[in-house]
């Protein structure tokens, strides 16, 4: 791959296996990132790394569980061990579950919170934490959601994990500011991935939809542009707030939703 913006940066991109981090994998290592593909899915870790080197990119596969801190401990050593620091850090890992607001119980709850809210704690501080030992500073970015934006009664408490993710944001871009280090989010609406084929199954189980896709199409009816999005829709900005073009913002959490949600 040709020289691009992000010439030698080291970025780590978490649930990369698929969708959203894929593209944004992808996306990274065509403008020369070297790129660690992160999933608990290591076969599609794996998959989507040699897709990148089969393409002339640098890319290595690692398994972590976001919610597990010696594991993203481990990971980000791993990272070191082969690209020699970490530059940029893509906390895109997340479950989501379509729960209406009265059948959401404490298990339900605490699955979502686990990876959505306390994942991204755990990486935001492992990752800066060595970002502030490098010293030179760094990139925190954060995949929120328009569920951030707006509480849906369809699924509170996934809602409440991506609110979780725009307050992390926030509150990361005014712990780390002092070093060097920006913290964004971006907050995808409805995106084509493999993620909507399992909230397929709660729309019908819970009578929202008859037919598979027709949960999508409801939605879908909001987008001002009149599509839903492609992955390779949200690896543009990603691609964007990983690069020096961003490097006076932070705290932001930046709506890609084809105008669904103007706040």
């Amino acid at each position: 791959m040709a020289n691009g913006r992000l010439q030698g940066k080291s970025c780590v991109i978490t649930g990369a296996a698929r969708g959203i981090g894929r593209a944004i994998a992808i996306r990274l290592a065509s403008e020369s990132a070297r790129v660690a593909v992160v999933d608990l899915d290591i076969d599609g870790a794996q998959h989507v790394a040699e897709e990148i080197n089969t393409s002339g990119g640098e890319a290595l596969a690692l398994q972590c569980d976001v919610s597990d801190r010696a594991g993203v401990q481990a990971t980000i050593r791993a990272v070191l061990k082969a690209h020699d620091s970490l530059d940029v850090i893509f906390n895109n890992a997340g479950l989501a579950e379509i729960r209406p607001f009265m059948e959401v119980e404490e298990a339900h709850w605490d699955r979502l919170m686990k990876v959505n809210g306390l994942g991204v704690l755990i990486c935001m501080q492992e990752a800066g934490r060595q970002m502030i030992a490098q010293g030179r500073g760094g990139k925190i970015i954060n995949t929120a959601s328009i569920a951030g934006r707006e509480g849906y009664d369809i699924q509170p408490h996934y809602s409440a994990t991506k609110f979780s993710v725009v307050a992390l944001t926030q509150a990361g871009a005014r712990a780390f500011g002092q070093h060097g280090i920006t913290v964004n989010a971006i907050c995808p609406g409805i995106v084509r991935t493999d993620l909507w084929d399992d909230l397929d199954v709660g729309f019908i189980e819970f009578g929202i939809a008859d037919r598979p896709g027709q949960g999508m199409e409801q939605f879908a009816d909001r987008i001002l542009l009149g599509r839903t999005a492609a992955p390779e829709d949200i690896a543009g900005p990603a691609a964007f707030l990983a690069s020096g073009d961003s490097d006076y913002i932070t705290g932001q959490s930046i709506v890609v939703d084809g105008g669904m949600v103007m706040q």
